[in-house]
């Protein structure tokens, strides 16, 4: 039961804490904050299983750091990272590493509860991420050659008219192809594209 959902939010700022936990509450999760990554750490352990949202970017251990770290001591913990930067190469690397999604400050509510959704699902059985593969996989048989060239581009962390002058293409038709991917894989982000390209097997060049 939703009720019985817990999320740890790990954040050096009470008021994001606060606020969060405020939505939290009200939506029926158990929202418990935590102001520092190696203060949940050291509690995970023996903590029930939930979902943690993280910022990005705390002093002693940032919200990368803390994901590696569950990860070495077999904590499967889904995580939800935010960030006050909208850093593409950012959220690649986070989402690369395991992370449910990556989402900019500052945040609209729905934003974090359909992040919550998809990290909750991943809890209650491996044949939900079966079925997220297959439904980024059915979006992305969408695109043209062009349009997955594009994508490409934007998971490399390449702004427009770099993307244009690789492609030998004008920007705006690099702004064109970039609305229509977005488009049809269904995102608003760029951070949510990422994730969804990363669920259907898409790699950035080189990696």
């Amino acid at each position: 039961m939703q009720s019985e959902r817990r999320v740890y939010i790990v954040d050096d700022d009470e008021a994001v804490r606060h606020s969060l936990s405020v939505l939290l509450d009200a939506r029926g999760y158990a929202a418990r904050g935590f102001g520092s990554a190696p203060e949940f750490l050291a509690l995970a352990p023996s903590l029930p299983l939930g979902c943690v949202i993280a910022d990005i970017r705390m002093p002693e251990m940032d919200g990368l750091e803390l994901q590696q770290r569950l990860i070495e001591h077999g904590l499967k913990f889904p995580l939800i990272v935010i960030s006050g930067h909208g850093d593409v190469p950012l959220a690649v690397r986070a989402m690369k590493a395991g992370a449910i999604d990556f989402i900019e400050k500052p945040f609209a509510a729905q934003a974090i509860l359909d992040s919550l959704v998809v990290a909750f699902s991943r809890l209650d059985g491996p044949g939900e991420r079966d079925t997220e593969t297959l439904t980024a996989r059915a979006k992305l048989a969408l695109l043209s050659p062009r349009e997955r060239e594009v994508l490409e581009g934007l998971l490399a962390g390449l702004p427009n008219k770099s993307i244009a002058y690789d492609l030998a293409i004008s920007p705006r038709t690099v702004e064109i192809h970039r609305a229509r991917v977005m488009d049809k894989m269904g995102v608003r982000s760029v951070p949510e594209l990422v994730r969804l390209a990363l669920a259907a097997g898409v790699r950035p060049p080189g990696q």
